[in-house]
């Protein structure tokens, strides 16, 4: 009993420690303080709750997966709800830019149709896209993540982009 309770303080110990990493990492990965924020606050809730098994070797390392594990269900759940951050003197930089409304126009409607066929995709073959193109996992990363063959991520990425393709024409 005394070994688990030791492995409970170093592993809170350890998120102390890495905290403002942790944060930052975040920060970077999702493009929001915010959610950052939250994200870190129930990493925090899920180590201080976590029900002792067996050892952690890594306690850093198993921090940070279950915090981008976390982010990842909230970016399921919002299920491709787009939301841009944008930076007020970005914002500043594109109005004056003057930018030709029948482009920006093209433009949006472009990302509109991306949006519809990333929804229409099977689930897993979005999932598998997303893991690939916008978080930057490699195929292989992704077959462990999902518990799928490399093969089939393969596949999967081009159904994806076959679709993808077809539909940008």
């Amino acid at each position: 009993m005394w070994a688990m309770s030791q492995d409970r303080e170093h592993l809170l110990a350890a998120f102390l420690e890495n905290r403002e990493a942790l944060q930052a990492y975040l920060a970077r990965q999702f493009g929001n303080v915010g959610v950052a924020e939250d994200l870190t606050q129930e990493t925090w809730l899920r180590v201080a709750s976590r029900t002792l098994g067996a050892h952690i070797g890594n306690p850093r390392a198993y921090i940070f997966r279950i915090a981008r594990n976390l982010g990842m269900d909230l970016y399921r759940r919002q299920s491709l709800g787009i939301e841009l951050q944008l930076d007020p003197l970005a914002v500043e930089q594109i109005a004056d830019a003057r930018i030709d409304p029948a482009h920006s126009l093209e433009q949006r409607r472009e990302l509109e149709r991306l949006v519809q066929v990333l929804d229409e995709l099977p689930p897993r073959c979005r999932e598998v896209f997303i893991l690939c193109r916008v978080e930057g996992l490699d195929h292989q990363q992704i077959a462990e993540r999902l518990n799928i063959s490399k093969s089939t991520v393969v596949s999967q990425m081009v159904k994806a982009m076959q679709r993808l393709e077809r539909a940008m024409r």
